[in-house]
């Protein structure tokens, strides 16, 4: 049997092991075979305008079996109830856009995590960055690349599906698609040939890159569609339109979507008319572009947090001048994003930055213009849209599966409430609880 064969197994059984190792020192998560009623003050349904008052929400099994005003709730006999006074209950939060095997570059940059840190390391960390997501109140997360870490995220996948670690719903794009020269680690700045943080791929390459992405269990599929590769290191289209076609179709044979990293109007331009689902950054995008976008069906991801995160690394202090290029621009970006239309999804792009601190993706949206009851739809129901699971998650209702938190305080009126997390339920599970400390 050749090493190809090997390493897949090999990455599976490491992220397993490491995640057993973990679940040796969290403690279980609550379970039941009960009905839960959960009673919060309020709950956000991930669509209406405004918050829904003495409405309660029961649970059974994995779904949710009732919504709405407690003195119409049939109440299952033996029922446990969860009371969550001064606390908005609202749908699990959805990430569409993190790196669970990266961390912050102020603790290691992105070259020494691809070729110093072993694989080992690596899933290790991301075992870790899974229960920080989950117990942050984000309980589906888009992972668009292991950066260097193989298919790595298969097998975390497989062990959060199993319950051997606690973690968000998981959906994977495994080692993402770059045209051949375009990514990183950069070639000419080593005196050998480096593991590369993507898959390399031209022309009729593609279809078999991408189908070996969906063999290995790629949920989605990523493509590089500029890069920082041009003469003078600025960023320039990779693929061409051909390209990127090809890339779109083959992926919708399978029953999979496209997902595009770009940040020239080029880039994103190609990207859009060749049916990508998502556009993730759109740091050049102007409001011909984001329009060009909402026609077509192509959600924008921003990221506004990473670009933030990436500045301070860089010595930047928020809110103090000069403020730079690239922060100047995304808030450009982002309001004719606005002004546009087209559809705004959560992505983050944590790993930038440290996974768990998620919802400053959110506040920085509400900080851009965006308003506080769409910054929270994004991040719920829309989201959920977008990722084509809809039917599952991302609002309270009947028939929806049971994923739910509660955070204390109105996020209609300061979406920072997102971050006072009191309770984090996935499928019916109860992951986190904090109960009220009872009058004396």
């Amino acid at each position: 049997m050749d090493e190809s064969s090997i390493r897949p197994r090999m990455v599976k059984q490491l992220a397993i092991i490491a995640g057993a190792l973990f679940a040796l020192v969290l403690p279980a998560p609550t379970q039941s075979q009960q009905s839960t009623v959960l009673v919060p003050a309020s709950v956000f349904d991930g669509v209406s305008p405004t918050l829904h008052n003495d409405w309660i929400v029961v649970v059974s099994g994995n779904s949710i079996t009732y919504a709405g005003p407690n003195d119409n709730a049939k109440i299952p006999p033996g029922a446990r109830r969860i009371d969550l006074p001064g606390t908005t209950l609202l749908p699990g939060l959805i990430d569409a856009h993190v790196h669970f095997f990266l961390h912050p570059y102020n603790e290691a940059s992105w070259d020494d995590q691809v070729l110093k840190e072993s694989l080992a390391l690596r899933v290790a960390r991301a075992t870790n960055h899974a229960r920080n997501t989950l117990l942050a109140g984000f309980t589906t997360v888009r992972d668009l690349g292991t950066e260097g870490a193989l298919y790595a995220d298969a097998g975390l996948r497989q062990a959060i599906n199993s319950g051997i670690i606690p973690g968000p719903r998981y959906l994977i794009a495994s080692k993402a698609v770059v045209a051949t020269g375009s990514y990183a680690p950069a070639r000419p700045s080593y005196a050998y040939e480096t593991p590369l943080g993507a898959d390399e791929a031209d022309g009729a390459t593609l279809q078999r890159v991408i189908r070996d992405q969906i063999g290995h269990g790629a949920d989605w599929i990523k493509l590089y569609g500029d890069y920082r590769w041009g003469p003078d290191g600025s960023a320039r289209p990779t693929f061409s339109m051909e390209e990127m076609k090809l890339a779109g179709e083959t992926a919708r044979d399978s029953g999979r979507e496209l997902v595009v990293h770009s940040s020239t109007p080029e880039g994103m331009r190609r990207a859009a008319e060749a049916g990508a689902k998502t556009i993730e950054h759109g740091d050049g995008g102007t409001q011909e572009i984001f329009s060009l976008m909402r026609r077509k069906g192509t959600a924008y991801c921003p990221t506004l947090a990473a670009s933030e995160a990436v500045e301070s690394y860089r010595g930047w202090k928020k809110g103090s001048s000069p403020v730079p290029a690239r922060i100047t621009e995304k808030h450009r970006s982002f309001s004719a994003a606005l002004a546009s239309g087209v559809t705004i999804c959560t992505g983050s792009d944590a790993g930038v930055f440290t996974h768990g601190d998620n919802a400053h993706e959110l506040e920085l949206m509400a900080e851009y213009g965006m308003k506080p009851v769409d910054v929270l739809r994004s991040a719920t129901s829309v989201t959920a849209k977008v990722l084509g699971m809809e039917s599952m998650i991302g609002r309270i209702a009947p028939g929806l599966r049971a994923d739910v938190i509660a955070v204390s305080g109105n996020p209609l009126a300061d979406v920072s409430a997102l971050r006072q997390v009191r309770l984090v339920m996935k499928d019916g599970v109860v992951y986190r609880w904090t109960e009220t400390p009872r009058a004396q």
